[in-house]
């Protein structure tokens, strides 16, 4: 398999509206992987205005990148949910409709006051300090209590701020609120499910995530939105906003903050209760800075061929012939979507209360479902790849991003994707945070025969060999897979997908339990905890190649900028050896400093200035061994103290934080010293590597200003020599003090 290289993007995933349950995708992916189809262009099919396909509308992110790109998009949604987020993303009515809505619906008569002042009472709370009534940003709740027993607020008459206890009264108001709440509760559903609907079950028990106080506020501003005389726009604004508040709403917010990105809809033991009026006028500033207009319509209508955006609302197998017929999909995109019981029984509550049950309709079976196994993952998966297959020609590229990666989703997407005739071509993996980057071509399906432990194993094996490091099982399990792919199938005809499941789950668990070769670094037993490394790794360890890369690359490029180090890098690791950020940022803090954007090399590790800095180290062990009485040799910047013809210690003495080399040749006498610049680097490096941090409990790491300030010592002893050198550890510390 030719791994390709991971594609970073130049921005971090998005914060915007119902981030938390949309893909955490970094900004740029997209765009990136077009432009590599897209060379040379005049050979290439995947170019600026052509056709491609995101079969999963999962990420409306994700296609407005590509139509920013110039590419006419097609996709598929059939949340309503998901699909108004990629009209409004696409098309933001201005700030000032959104600032107008929200004054009208504020000004809006309940009894005889304002509806904005009517529902911010409900928030009201007292300060602690000056005894001011202030709105509270959000209540504090235990699961199954029926009252708050705390309340988080700013008071902006004295500056207290933060977690209190809540009052009497606060308790009070929680209780008085639900007296009514059948009645709101009844509303609520009602605009979802009819009254005999046999999935009014599913909409109650969905409901019971709001609390009596949101859910009043909640079916008070939809009555209003439907009833208020608002311009197309207008309303348009204020049923996103009124959209966030539905998500404010509800009981998945744990705290502390537990579960961000919520999958299963539970009530947290203990969880925040919004302010859900707050949520409206914060909701303003989420979504204006959505981003520029991008040409949008509805299948089958038209889209400009500079580029744009065709929403096709429905599943993908009834656009399947019509597309094959009418539109040529030169490239497949999108992210490909892991369950998430949560945002999908919750999107067809808000597409109920937001635009009738009628929209709910052919959604609702979002409502029906409680739960979604890895085993409905690939059956769901393995029917869009099929239907994908129908209408593709042969070797038409798909890029599939994968994020919040974890085995059972990986086994379940690669698995999907091969049963339904997709070559994969290639996988890239930085870290378990990161989504997985994942290349597919349309082929016609092949024979092959079932993957084997063997197949396996030697593919886990030869991926920790190269690594030279241990790794986590999330990588280990894609090589797995990977060599599985290549060599055999994950699926048989005659087996349903979760036996299959079953069958790979249990394939990978013993080629791992099954050979002693393998070391497990953890305290649990299962094989997806913990790091696991190997005792026949061969190559230098990836962070220390990584480190010669980056400083390499310095040297090279006198100012830079952290993107042009990872488009660097990243060609040099490709595949599964993708270098986190984190250590790519470990290893510019310990040789560059930061101006701005720009990254610089240290003067202090200029080569010449190091390559002198090691020379005084050992000149300054030869004078510290002769005030020991030692005779000092050196021998390739090992220097070495020896006694009546015997070597009594050694010194390795690097510029770098390359542990892995110093490791090599070194004894029980060995004492490696390294720059104070490199402590922070070798103590990340340790962090990261347990098989490299056990190694280094056999021996000293010292740094140059330790032994430079040994000198300084009137009295130096063998013996406090040995207590100085321990007093120094490899993290980084300040002010610290010698002991003598």
């Amino acid at each position: 398999m030719d791994h390709q290289p991971y594609i970073p993007g130049f921005k971090p995933a998005d914060s915007g509206p119902l981030s938390r349950f949309l893909p955490p995708l970094e900004e740029g992916v997209i765009s990136a992987w077009l432009a590599l189809q897209s060379q040379p262009v005049d050979t290439s099919k995947v170019k600026p205005g052509s056709w491609v396909l995101d079969p999963f509308g999962f990420s409306p992110q994700l296609v407005l990148e590509a139509a920013r790109s110039g590419y006419r998009v097609l996709v598929t949604v059939n949340n309503p949910i998901t699909r108004f987020l990629l009209e409004t993303f696409a098309n933001p009515p201005p700030e000032s409709e959104f600032t107008a809505a929200l004054a009208d619906l504020s000004a809006v008569k309940k009894g005889d006051e304002r509806l904005g002042a009517h529902l911010q009472s409900l928030y009201l709370t007292t300060c602690e300090k000056c005894n001011q009534k202030i709105e509270a940003q959000s209540f504090l709740w235990r699961k199954d209590e029926d009252v708050p027993y705390g309340r988080i607020y700013e008071c902006k008459q004295c500056g207290d701020s933060g977690e209190r206890a809540a009052t009497e009264e606060d308790k009070e108001r929680a209780k008085k609120i639900a007296e009514t709440d059948t009645l709101h509760r009844s509303r609520a559903f009602e605009r979802v499910v009819a009254l005999n609907d046999e999935d009014r079950i599913y909409a109650e028990e969905a409901i019971q995530h709001y609390l009596p106080r949101p859910l009043y506020v909640l079916t008070t501003i939809t009555n209003r939105l439907h009833s208020l005389n608002l311009s197309p726009e207008r309303k348009r604004a204020l049923t996103a906003l009124v959209l966030l508040a539905c998500d404010a709403g509800n009981t998945l917010w744990a705290h502390p903050a537990e579960r961000p990105r919520p999958k299963q809809l539970s009530t947290p033991s203990q969880f925040r209760e919004n302010n859900v009026w707050m949520m409206l006028e914060r909701g303003l500033s989420l979504w204006t800075g959505t981003g520029a207009t991008v040409p949008f319509e509805a299948w089958p209508k038209k889209i400009p061929e500079s580029g744009g955006i065709c929403i096709y609302e429905g599943r993908l197998k009834d656009l399947a012939h019509e597309v094959k017929r009418e539109i040529p999909i030169v490239a497949v995109i999108g992210s490909v979507p892991r369950p998430n019981q949560a945002f999908w029984t919750l999107s067809a509550l808000w597409a109920g209360w937001l635009w009738g049950s009628d929209a709910v309709e052919p959604y609702k079976v979002a409502l029906r479902r409680r739960r979604y196994d890895w085993a409905w993952s690939a059956t769901a998966l393995h029917a869009i790849f099929s239907h994908l297959s129908e209408l593709l020609a042969n070797d038409v590229p798909m890029f599939g991003l994968l994020p919040e990666p974890e085995p059972a989703f990986m086994t379940s997407a690669l698995t999907a994707a091969q049963a339904a005739g997709f070559k994969l071509t290639s996988v890239a993996l930085r870290t378990e945070h990161d989504p997985v980057q994942v290349h597919w071509k349309s082929i016609q399906k092949e024979k092959a025969g079932p993957a084997t432990v063997e197949v396996v194993r030697k593919a886990m094996r030869e991926f920790l060999s190269a690594r030279g490091e241990p790794a986590g099982y999330l990588h280990l399990h894609l090589a797995g897979l990977i060599a599985c792919t290549e060599t055999s199938l994950l699926k048989q005809p005659e087996f349903e997908f979760d036996e299959t499941l079953r069958k790979t789950q249990s394939l990978f668990e013993a080629a791992l339990k099954d050979d002693e070769g393998f070391v497990h670094y953890s305290t649990g037993e299962n094989v997806d905890t913990g790091m696991w490394g190997a005792d026949f790794a061969t190559s230098e360890s990836l962070s220390d190649r990584v480190e010669v890369a980056v400083v390499t690359y310095l040297q090279k490029n006198p100012s830079t900028i952290f993107l042009e180090v990872e488009a660097d890098l990243y060609p040099r690791f490709p595949g599964l050896m993708t270098p986190s950020k984190g250590l790519i940022y470990a290893v510019l803090n310990s040789y560059a400093l930061k101006d701005g954007a720009a990254w610089k090399l240290r003067d202090e590790d200029v080569a010449a200035t190091r390559r002198e800095a090691v020379k005084n180290t050992l000149d300054l062990l030869t004078t510290l061994g002769s005030r020991l009485n030692y005779r000092s040799s050196v021998n390739d910047k090992i220097l070495s103290w020896q006694e009546n013809g015997k070597t009594v210690k050694k010194f390795n003495v690097l510029a770098s934080a390359l542990l892995g080399r110093a490791l090599e040749n070194a004894d029980e006498q060995t004492v490696i010293v390294i720059p104070g610049g490199r402590a922070a680097l070798a103590a990340y490096k340790q962090g990261r590597d347990p098989a490299l941090r056990s190694y280094l409990k056999k021996y000293k790491l010292v740094k140059y200003r330790l032994l430079r300030s040994l000198l300084e010592i009137q009295i130096l002893t063998r013996e406090t020599f040995e207590e100085q050198t321990a007093s120094d550890p490899v993290e980084e510390s300040k002010g610290q003090m010698m002991m003598f």
